[in-house]
Order: C-alpha cells, then structure tokens, then sequence
C-alpha cells in the first residue's frame, strides 16, 4: 500500500477519487474526517490522503494524480475573455459580456 496523494485541496482530491474509480484502481482514503483534531495535530497531519492498495498500480495513480494536478490547476486559473476582461478560473463565462471560457484568448 502506497500513498499517491495528500493535500487541503478538496477538488483535487475529489478528481483523483473519481479517475481511480473510473480506471478501477483500488485505493482507501485516510483522515477523510481529521478536521476536528486541527490545533491538536499539525495541520497537514489532518489532510485527506489517498492510498492505492496495491503497489504495482502506483505508476499508473501517480499518472493520474498528474493529470488531476493540471486539470485542477487550469480551471483554477485566470482567463482573459475576447472582450478583453480577466476573469477568475471557476466561471464558465464572462461576467461583462457573457462570451462562453471556450472562446477565450489565453
């Protein structure tokens, strides 16, 4: 058993939960509940933690939990929308024009 995945982020940890299920790697989550020992326990020691349960799936889990990484990060990212107006990375559209996030520029 190996652990692929730690972190506060809940999205992040939800995909990598998700794309396991869907390639059928076997996995447990840890401390899925901790929170409520926070001030007690380090921070971090308190984090969700996906773990595989068999080791020779870990290259194909740390793949995913690339992929999920990028994912996360580019809908977390800023956009900058044809009319020319910056948006946050959760909205799927412009809040000024209404243009839809696939036509953006960059």
């Amino acid at each position: 058993m190996k652990k692929i995945h730690s972190g506060l982020d809940d999205l992040a940890t939800g995909y990598v939960i998700s794309m396991l299920e869907q390639t059928g790697i076997e996995f447990t989550v840890r401390n899925q509940y901790s929170s409520g020992a926070l001030g007690e326990l380090p921070a971090t020691e308190c984090w969700p933690e996906i773990w595989i349960i068999n080791d020779e799936d870990y290259e194909a889990s740390m793949e995913i939990v690339r992929m999920a990484d990028g994912d996360v990060n580019d809908i977390a990212g800023t956009w900058l929308c044809v009319c020319g107006e910056r948006n946050e990375g959760q909205f799927a559209s412009c809040w000024k024009c209404g243009s839809d996030r696939s036509d953006q520029r960059s």
